[in-house]
């Protein structure tokens, strides 16, 4: 037989199992919410890099350019008169056009003056050097040049600005070199020789 008291007791117990399970259901609750994913994104850069290059030509008539990138690939000069008859007074004119090559970055240049070989003619000639808006080197272009080499100056005498070149053969420098043998030229010169090589150092900008 069922008392009243046995009633109240299983009705106590099952309000203790109710409470248990709902505490076990809260505790579950709280960690499925603490495990969720976070969601995420991403964003990637990516580049790839090529070095350029910097290459220079020259040319001794204006436009028919090459590398002549040691002195025994020197170009040669072609002066206005020959230079193998010079007189007391006597002026010749020589053209030299440089550019970059196609490609190259731009650049500047620097005419550097090398050390005069020969039988000693060097010792009695002077020289300047100009730089020309067109290839027409004479006596009539030569004074409108603007100055890199101060005329009357020795052939050991190098250039004292720089000039700028643009990336791929955009613009092209032209030198024109005009070499003296002064009215004041002694005897002893006569027959004399005298050979010399410019450089044009190019330097990446």
């Amino acid at each position: 037989m069922t008392t009243r008291r046995r009633m109240r007791e299983r009705r106590r117990i099952r309000s203790r199992r109710v409470r248990a399970v709902l505490a076990g259901g809260l505790v579950l609750g709280i960690g499925a919410t603490a495990t969720l994913a976070a969601w995420n994104d991403s964003e990637f850069g990516t580049a790839t890099f090529t070095a350029g290059r910097f290459d220079i030509v020259g040319a001794a008539d204006g436009a028919t350019f090459a590398s002549h990138a040691t002195t025994g690939a020197a170009a040669v000069l072609n002066f206005q008169l020959p230079p193998t008859a010079m007189a007391p007074g006597t002026t010749t004119y020589a053209l030299f056009s440089v550019r970059t090559a196609n490609p190259s970055v731009a650049g500047v240049l620097q005419l550097t003056a090398g050390t005069p070989g020969g039988t000693g003619l060097a010792a009695y000639l002077t020289y300047g050097v100009r730089t020309i808006a067109g290839t027409a080197r004479s006596a009539s272009t030569y004074p409108a040049g603007t100055a890199v080499v101060a005329d009357g100056s020795a052939l050991t005498t190098s250039g004292a600005t720089t000039q700028a070149v643009a990336a791929n053969g955009g613009t092209q420098v032209n030198y024109c070199v005009a070499v003296t043998l002064p009215t004041t030229a002694p005897n002893a010169a006569q027959g004399l020789t005298m050979t010399q090589t410019w450089q044009i150092q190019g330097t990446s900008s």
